[in-house]
């Protein structure tokens, strides 16, 4: 099967690294939005002690909320895509396990089910096999 060519670079390549901006640019700007809430609505002290009622130590609410943020900037700028989309998938994927499982499958439950973010967690997995893409800063030249 042969790859086209536009511009020097290969179609697929284009194709990735525009797969790659998308992702990193929503995925970014919604671990942004809810590490902001979790600082700025429920509070720092209201994080933690929200992560203390799952029976979670406080001090993991400050982490979470740290790695929303801080995470969801390095997402949107494209840098180290790999390594921070695979800590947003265990920060998922512990959500999904302490805040939701208990509410079943489907996230319209009440108190949400394990669905979505599950399904964000898979998404940061390809997510950090598409790396930073060409559009990032943390392209490789």
């Amino acid at each position: 099967m042969s790859t086209l060519h536009h511009g020097g670079l290969a179609a697929s390549e284009n194709r990735a690294d525009l797969a790659a901006l998308l992702l990193r640019l929503l995925a970014g700007a919604w671990f942004l939005v809810h590490g902001l809430t979790k600082l700025l609505v429920f509070t720092p002290a209201g994080t933690a002690g929200y992560f203390q009622s799952l029976g979670l130590p406080g001090a993991l609410g400050y982490l979470t909320m740290v790695l929303e943020i801080a995470g969801g900037l390095a997402l949107i700028a494209g840098i180290a895509t790999r390594h921070v989309a695979l800590v947003l998938a265990a920060v998922l994927l512990g959500a999904a396990w302490f805040g939701h499982a208990a509410n079943g499958f489907g996230f319209g439950n009440p108190g949400g089910g394990w669905e979505y973010p599950v399904f964000w967690a898979v998404t940061m997995l390809a997510l950090s096999l598409l790396g930073d893409g060409a559009w990032s800063l943390g392209k490789r030249r």
